[in-house]
């Protein structure tokens, strides 16, 4: 079929995700046609470094044959198999003992759901069912962290604290609530680790004293690095502080790894790296290397003690019809097996090369702020580096930097804000994290040329 007739169905009857509908009809779909590594092609024949993995998730790069052969297989043998009524299949159950193995702490139970945001909705409603079972049905409130993103269901985005999620959806709820990030280049308090520590401290307490104290809340979320929200990396020490005052006040510390995990950061999960053990942990994404959707909630023996304790000889009311899939699964056993035979180490070498690289972009004019951790990265992009005035809204950083690094051969993540996100495949060699750098070079050098964002900065 030709590219135009692809372009005239899509705008006919896709309804694309986190899109100006409107505008996106105006604009017309780019086709991606192939991907090999870390390469991808559209209709066109343009190649591209995808900076971005696909949406986060494409951790193992494009293109791996043994993936395709684990997924084919498993499809000719046992194509699907319900959880249900006491049915499993044999790579759900190796997954789950294999994650459940690997995972921090007593994390040692593992729900499968088809991605993040229906990770996060169980979470809600398995932290529900503890708090009842303990007997605490009054701590129903919940806690996350703005500028944070918990997917795009109508639970997680309640919890998700991003505007363009709330807009229009009635969320969130009256017993969603949040605390200030962490944003270290743009903290009220500043810079510093101890400082953005304490506040962020303060905040939590603050906020779980307004809710009516800690015998009202059930639980707090965070990611160990919020994505969505513009990469911003806390400092050493955040996320155990944070999750200590969780423990010492009675309230269930939800690490959202969906991002964060299998490799993006340097280890299999970040809370590894922070030596921290969440009562929950959520994750999807680099599960399957998003060859294959899949998500998992890992759950502490005393989360899932409670519930399976209250529960006795009744059926816990939550499920669906393709968790566990064994076709996912299977795809994730030998993600796992990929990971750990080598493109973990991989993905720390170039990560390390990555975060090199884009440091050396702090002498742009633009640059105001590069931050990130291994194969997880952001450029934040100003006007004025000492008042960290932010690119001016008609220079539309969304459309025109996405634009000219794709026209520049990378496919990089573009905010709004003017934000530049990175997260390359785990399989990226030398050369294509240094193209990734140079790439991004000449689009910082074409967008200060553009008038409106050169008169801001003159």
């Amino acid at each position: 079929m030709l590219s135009n007739s692809l372009v005239e169905l899509d705008r006919a009857h896709w309804v694309h995700p986190v899109a100006s509908y409107r505008g996106h009809e105006k604009a017309g779909v780019r086709v991606l046609r192939s991907a090999k590594g870390a390469t991808v092609t559209d209709s066109a024949g343009h190649q591209m470094v995808d900076g971005f993995a696909g949406l986060w998730c494409v951790n193992a790069g494009y293109g791996q044959e043994s993936i395709v052969e684990a997924a084919a297989a498993q499809m000719r043998e046992l194509p699907y198999a319900t959880g249900y009524f006491g049915l499993g299949s044999e790579p759900a159950i190796r997954l789950a003992a294999a994650l459940a193995e690997r995972a921090p702490g007593d994390l040692n139970h593992v729900f499968f759901t088809l991605g993040g945001s229906d990770a996060v909705d169980s979470t809600v409603r398995f932290i529900r069912y503890y708090q009842q079972a303990r007997g605490k049905p009054e701590k129903d409130q919940f806690i996350s962290v703005e500028q944070g993103y918990h997917g795009s269901s109508t639970v997680g985005a309640g919890l998700t604290a991003l505007p363009a999620f709330h807009a229009g959806f009635g969320v969130p709820f009256d017993w969603q609530h949040k605390i200030p990030s962490h944003y270290a280049y743009r903290n009220p308090v500043g810079g510093d680790a101890g400082a953005i520590i304490a506040a962020s401290l303060d905040a939590l307490r603050s906020k779980v004293e307004a809710l009516g104290g800690p015998e009202r809340v059930a639980a707090f979320y965070c990611e160990p690095i919020q994505g969505s929200g513009g990469v911003l990396v806390p400092p050493p020490g955040w996320l155990k502080a944070m999750r200590e005052a969780c423990r010492a006040m009675d309230i269930l510390f939800v690490a959202d790894e969906v991002i964060t995990g299998f490799g993006r950061t340097g280890p299999l999960f970040m809370c590894e790296e922070e030596d921290i053990v969440p009562d929950l942990m959520t994750t999807a994404k680099g599960l399957t290397s998003g060859y294959v959707p899949m998500g998992a909630v890992f759950l502490s023996d005393a989360v899932y003690g409670t519930i399976a304790d209250s529960a006795g000889a009744a059926a816990i009311g939550h499920g669906y019809t393709y968790s566990a899939h064994p076709v996912s699964a299977a795809v994730g056993l030998e993600v796992l097996r990929l990971y750990e035979g080598g493109l973990l180490e991989n993905g720390r070498r170039a990560g390390a090369r990555l975060m090199a690289g884009l440091e050396a972009l702090r002498d742009h004019p633009l640059v105001g702020d590069v931050r990130g951790r291994g194969m997880l990265a952001a450029v934040e992009l100003v006007t004025d580096k000492a008042r960290k005035t932010p690119l001016p809204a008609t220079a539309e950083p969304a459309r025109r930097i996405f634009d000219r690094a794709w026209d520049n051969g990378l496919i990089i993540r573009a905010f709004a804000n003017g934000v530049i996100g990175y997260a390359p495949p785990l399989c990226c060699t030398e050369a294509e994290i240094d193209a990734i750098v140079e790439r991004t070079r000449r689009t910082l050098d074409q967008t200060l040329a553009d008038p409106d964002v050169r008169a801001a900065v003159a």
